[in-house]
């Protein structure tokens, strides 16, 4: 009796590549992402860098700090509507605003009063509604000299919707003392903590705008020297 040989099984065929339908998965996942992280940019959080030292030592030249903008009332992109704020700008809170003299330009500061409080400085000691501030910790003065403008100043009743801010370098910041106060709505949020603290190096290549090859220079050293310029026991810092 002859044997019957089985049928063989015919080869599955291989689905046809599609040369773009990786690149499009890709394409819509980070699109996906974008569209995830944008609100949170927005209305939430946001980073910042600080390029000047009146908050030393709270933060120093080459610090980036992140903010929460949901606290005090995020705005809403290129309009001039707000979300509801859980509450204004404290006594003590490091808040991020915008310049009151050229809104282009991003400040950070301390609050030290509110609308309807008196602001005195006498002798470099700062008086809030006729009581001595408590200052920060890292609050300092660095300049034993008494100048007029600077260290006596008021007493000064902050107007409605404004505060009144002051930098922790208090011989050293540019604050309320000479251009005012900050509107509430230039506020843009409350600084919570530091994700990256980039040292000084007087090494370090500038970049010339001029010359193109001085970026690549300045990305190459710092990429090379990555290490030793973070200042790695400020990182995750909380800013108080």
């Amino acid at each position: 009796m002859s044997k019957q040989k089985a049928p063989q099984s015919k080869p599955r065929q291989q689905p046809e590549p599609k040369p773009f339908g990786d690149a499009l998965s890709y394409i819509k996942s980070l699109a996906i992402a974008f569209l995830m992280v944008l609100p949170l940019k927005f209305f939430v959080i946001e980073g910042y860098r600080v390029p000047t030292g009146s908050m030393e030592d709270t933060i120093l030249i080459g610090d980036f700090l992140l903010a929460n903008k949901f606290v005090y009332g995020a705005r809403v992109p290129l309009t001039d509507i707000r979300l509801p704020a859980i509450h204004d700008p404290k006594q003590g809170d490091v808040v991020i605003f915008k310049f009151p003299l050229d809104p282009s330009m991003n400040y950070v500061k301390r609050c030290v009063a509110g609308p309807g409080q008196i602001v005195e400085v006498k002798n470099k000691v700062l008086y809030v509604d006729g009581k001595r501030y408590e200052d920060s910790t890292f609050v300092k003065h660095s300049d034993p000299r008494i100048d007029s403008r600077r260290d006596d100043f008021g007493p000064f009743e902050v107007p409605p919707d404004n505060f009144f801010m002051m930098g922790d370098n208090r011989d050293n910041s540019y604050d309320s003392r000479f251009w005012g106060c900050v509107p509430r709505k230039n506020i843009l949020g409350k600084a919570l903590f530091l994700y990256l603290s980039w040292g000084e190096d007087s090494k370090a290549p500038q970049v010339m705008l001029s010359n193109p090859l001085t970026l690549a220079h300045s990305i190459a050293y710092n990429f090379i020297n990555f290490y030793e310029r973070v200042r790695w026991e400020r990182l995750g810092r909380p800013i108080a």
